[in-house]
């Protein structure tokens, strides 16, 4: 198959959707997805002194059924990029997918990468496109993070169902457990929080949001599994090791051990 050509009045440029609707190729779209009812549930991201950071949990619900224990919520958009994904999970699985692809093609087309800004609002298109299928309950609402190598600072994008974009000055959270993990990252965010410290504040509000909401997914220590913690900095994206936060999720299990043999003692 041969590439497409396009005169000037319809070549779709570094636009990857418009060039796949113009060249009549066949592809998957909300409406063909495999939509098993599953619904991803908490993420959060918030801003530290060199970047910002993005953890979810692993759970996935249909109902008060776990449909998934290990499924992915937080994924690299591109190097310097991170988004996680709440709601109908097959649906988010699929606009995280052609969210990669985009930005991979608008640099290959333009040479250049897109700005942190036209990344964030790429995204509110796409969301915006999904209207429809949200209308029928079927609802996708992303967390965007990014470096912005211009202003050499971390930023953070929240999106509504209608593709209202939207940025946050310091943290957000969505999802079920989102209101619990907010609260718990309000009550111990600080601006130019150090990494460790940013780090354990993000697994804390995961943990007291699988505490309060059955549909977050906790520590499970049996099974290994483990929420995703990530990092974008001017390094571009790290995901931490799960042996890492493994270690952390235990180190605060054992501190809410002790803590509640010890009414007198304090948990971090």
């Amino acid at each position: 198959m041969g590439l497409p050509l396009f005169d000037a009045t319809t070549d779709p440029g570094p636009d990857f959707s418009a060039l796949v609707q113009r060249s009549n190729i066949a592809m998957p779209v909300a409406g063909d997805a495999d939509l098993n009812l599953a619904h991803g549930t908490t993420i959060v991201a918030l801003k530290f002194a060199d970047g910002v950071i993005m953890a979810g949990d692993r759970r996935a619900t249909a109902g008060n059924v776990i449909a998934h224990r290990s499924i992915e919520k937080v994924f690299p958009a591109d190097r310097f990029s991170a988004v996680a994904i709440s709601g109908s999970a097959a649906i988010a699985d699929e606009m995280v997918r052609l969210f990669q692809v985009q930005l991979e093609h608008y640099e290959k087309v333009e040479g250049v990468a897109l700005s942190l800004e036209g990344k964030a609002n790429q995204l509110a298109q796409m969301v915006r496109t999904n209207l429809g299928m949200a209308m029928q309950g079927f609802v996708v609402v992303p967390l965007f993070c990014g470096f912005d190598l211009t202003k050499g600072e971390g930023r953070i994008f929240d999106y509504d169902a209608a593709g209202g974009r939207y940025e946050e000055t310091d943290y957000q959270t969505t999802g079920s457990g989102g209101t619990y993990a907010r609260t718990t990252i309000r009550l111990g965010y600080r601006e130019s929080m150090p990494l460790d410290d940013a780090i354990e504040l993000a697994i804390l509000a995961l943990y007291e949001a699988a505490d309060a909401d059955s549909a977050t997914g906790g520590p499970d220590s049996v099974r290994g599994i483990y929420p995703i913690v990530a990092t974008v900095t001017s390094v571009g994206y790290v995901q931490l090791d799960d042996a890492d936060v493994a270690a952390r999720f235990d180190a605060l299990v054992e501190r809410r051990r002790v803590t509640q043999g010890n009414p007198e003692g304090t948990l971090r």
